[in-house]
């Protein structure tokens, strides 16, 4: 029904903005994501998604087209609804939810907080076709770069380190260098653990 607003930025912080459009504000509930893309301007416009309920209408609004897909698709998974969808965008960025999903990464989706393993199992079995032939994505490499960051944690778990803290480290290397080879991984990670 609403599908873009476009209007005065009235209020703002990392939950929800006002949107100003011809003389009525309009709350939407955005992600951390969104959030960081914000322009500094007075008037923005964002990507609105409304939420019909029997007790509320809710809008959740999102500066780029692709991240309102991604919230949409995740709606539609059994057990995952718009709050946890949000936090999902907020937790980590929408292009790292399609590769844990292309590439069957359970331990991705499950570290979101709200998150449990039969939900992230879910999300992954209900969209991962989908996401393959939306995105356009080959299988065969996303699970490649996996594999990296797989054997990089297993080599640092054996080396005594916990696995949640290397799991942080290591993603956030892979993040920044996505083609690392393990070594590289685990050189990279045994300078900050």
């Amino acid at each position: 029904m609403i599908t873009h607003l476009q209007g005065k930025l009235v209020e703002k912080n990392p939950t929800e903005v006002v949107i100003d459009c011809g003389g009525v504000g309009y709350h939407i509930n955005i992600s951390l994501h969104t959030f960081s893309l914000l322009p500094n301007a007075d008037f923005i416009k964002l990507y609105t998604h409304l939420l019909i309920k029997e007790d509320a209408h809710t809008l959740f609004g999102f500066v780029e087209k692709s991240e309102r897909e991604i919230f949409r698709m995740l709606l539609s998974v059994s057990g995952i609804g718009a709050n946890i969808a949000r936090t999902m965008l907020s937790s980590i960025e929408p292009r790292q939810i399609i590769n844990a999903i292309a590439s069957g990464d359970v331990g991705i989706i499950q570290s979101i907080k709200g998150i449990g393993n039969k939900t992230a199992q879910r999300v992954i079995l209900d969209l991962k076709e989908k996401v393959l032939k939306l995105y356009d994505l080959d299988e065969v490499s996303v699970v490649q770069n996996n594999t990296n960051r797989d054997e990089a944690l297993s080599a640092l778990e054996v080396l005594g380190f916990v696995r949640k803290t290397s799991e942080k480290v290591v993603e956030k290397i892979v993040k920044e260098d996505p083609e690392a080879t393990v070594e590289t991984i685990i050189k990279k990670a045994l300078k900050s653990l």
